[in-house]
């Protein structure tokens, strides 16, 4: 299995591809008959569910490289926690990446909700908003005249942040995989526009 660092590198390399548009993996590739018997993802991703955002594709990875949980705005909940514990576990994974991407439709409607709150909003996608409204709330507070672009960038990663957060010090598993085994739970963001990530928190260097 890699290192943490090896598969960031490996992420960082096939992203580098995938902007250049020199791919080089199949997704749909002849590893499937190989994978029957299991499985042994070097990295794990909590991304958004936002359909320009497909982790294999912008990691130009293959069948069973990555074990990938999608969810609007990449929050974290019990239900993710527990997944990104099980692959760790279970796989033996020392990568978990927070991926967030510019344009967050699920931060636009938590800074919205925050300006005009709507009664109406069907409870499961409230869910999704109050897990995102905590870590974007103090910077609409700061600046409560900024509507523009700005704010929802920073918005973003503010959120993204706070995901990466949740899962270093919400989970007794992964707190001993970080502290004693290796494990690395990284923040990172891709640009629609460039095809890009920039791995932004909690790099090795960071520490």
């Amino acid at each position: 299995m890699l290192s943490a660092q090896e598969s960031l590198q490996r992420l960082i390399e096939g992203n580098r591809r995938f902007v250049a548009g020199r791919q080089e993996q199949d997704t749909a590739s002849e590893k499937r008959r190989e994978l029957v018997a299991g499985q042994a993802p070097f990295a794990i991703i909590l991304g958004c569910s936002d359909s320009r955002v497909p982790a294999e594709l912008v990691f130009d990875q293959g069948l069973g490289d990555l074990f990938v949980i999608r969810v609007a705005g990449n929050v974290v909940a019990p239900s993710q926690i527990g997944s990104v514990e099980f692959a760790a576990e279970a796989f033996g994974t020392r990568l978990v990446v927070v991926l967030g991407h510019s344009n967050c439709g699920a931060i636009q409607a938590t800074l919205d909700e925050l300006k005009r709150p709507q009664e109406n909003r069907s409870p499961n996608l409230r869910s999704i908003v109050d897990r995102i409204r905590p870590s974007i709330e103090p910077l609409v507070e700061s600046a409560p005249a900024d509507t523009g672009e700005q704010l929802v960038e920073r918005a973003v990663r503010a959120n993204i942040r706070a995901s990466a957060k949740q899962l270093r010090y919400g989970s007794q598993i992964l707190e001993e995989l970080v502290e004693k085994d290796g494990l690395l739970i990284v923040g990172a963001e891709y640009s629609l526009e460039t095809g890009a990530v920039d791995f932004f928190e909690g790099l090795p260097s960071d520490k």
